[in-house]
């Protein structure tokens, strides 16, 4: 059977790089890249990705056992997919990335970035990208998945890109199905690959981050299973698991903490937790002639990282916001 995973992580060319049987027909375009196309007529096209950060290994495995399902015929399909491994060189290595965060890099960024095997991945799934929805007439989504470093208070969170059109009511259908605690809006454009979906090519796009970032092998993947649920529905068609737990909680991006000196301080432990509440007034960070205070009653960190490089954001403080802001 073909194995998307099992040849990315080899290095290796599929001896076969196409196929087809009575429902279904398949191409790989290249490193970690398969797209699969239902004979039936289709609604929606759908990315699907992961390992943009190599190390983030569960949502690989997900992702791959449901393209075995999808092609053995074990799950039918009902969308053109595009099934997308994002930083091969990394998962291979078992890192985050080699150089540079690829998921800075999106919407011609990588330019900004010293040239690196993670500047030509991402120009080139750039380039895959629009392709795969050049004239495409169905609705478009992508779902980019990723598992976080740090323990998070809120442990399976969605990050929606800054658009100024309304959300996608059939994606936050499905963020509701997969049982996600909450999710986190965007207040302005940026480097990630679903940002660049977004924009670019008009895709319902969300970044999932899904617990925390283990080695192959070591996932418990039960831990992901109203994902995969809700994915697995998605790509055939089928209705929607019913949302098991509390209402999904809204926050919204307040301010970004850009590491613009390496005399930068974020007044914070190591091991804080995305999703901790901070107390209003405290000091969260400083550097030269700029320092910024909790200014609200409630407000949260999430993504804490003085080591980043600098004019890289070191931090995201949230606040809660009304369900009616993704309308």
């Amino acid at each position: 059977m073909f194995d998307l995973l099992a040849l990315t992580l080899a290095g290796q060319v599929p001896a076969e790089q196409q196929g087809e049987n009575e429902n279904l027909h398949w191409r790989w375009l290249g490193e970690g890249l398969l797209e699969i196309t239902p004979r039936q007529d289709y609604q929606h096209a759908v990315v699907v990705s992961a390992g943009i950060h190599g190390n983030e290994t569960a949502p690989i495995e997900l992702l791959n056992q449901l393209v075995k399902d999808v092609l053995s015929g074990a799950r039918p399909l009902a969308v053109r997919l595009l099934v997308v491994l994002g930083n091969p060189a990394a998962m291979r290595a078992g890192q985050r990335y080699l150089h540079s965060d690829m998921n800075r890099m999106f919407g011609g960024r990588y330019r900004d970035f010293d040239h690196s095997g993670e500047t030509a991945r991402a120009q080139q799934l750039e380039q895959v990208i629009a392709t795969f929805f050049d004239a495409e007439k169905a609705a478009r989504f992508h779902y980019d998945l990723h598992t976080a470093i740090r323990d998070s208070r809120l442990p399976r969170f969605g990050i929606l890109p800054f658009q100024t059109r309304p959300y996608s009511a059939d994606m936050l259908a499905l963020l509701d199905a997969a049982d996600l605690d909450a999710l986190v809006i965007h207040s302005a454009p940026g480097g990630t690959f679903s940002h660049f979906t977004s924009e670019h090519v008009g895709a319902a796009s969300c970044t999932l981050e899904l617990g925390k970032a283990r080695p192959f092998g070591s996932n418990d993947l039960q831990q992901f299973a109203a994902i995969n649920r809700a994915l697995q529905a998605a790509v055939s068609n089928e209705p929607l698991p019913q949302r098991p737990g509390d209402a999904l909680r809204i926050f919204r991006v307040e301010r970004s903490l850009i590491k613009r000196s390496e005399e930068f301080r974020l007044y914070l432990s190591d091991d804080t937790a995305n999703f901790t509440e901070l107390k209003q007034g405290t000091l969260l960070c400083e550097q030269s002639g700029e320092e910024y205070r909790v200014q609200h009653a409630r407000e949260w960190i999430l993504f804490p990282n003085p080591k980043v490089a600098l004019g890289l954001r070191a931090g995201m403080v949230l606040i809660e916001a009304p369900r009616s802001t993704l309308y």
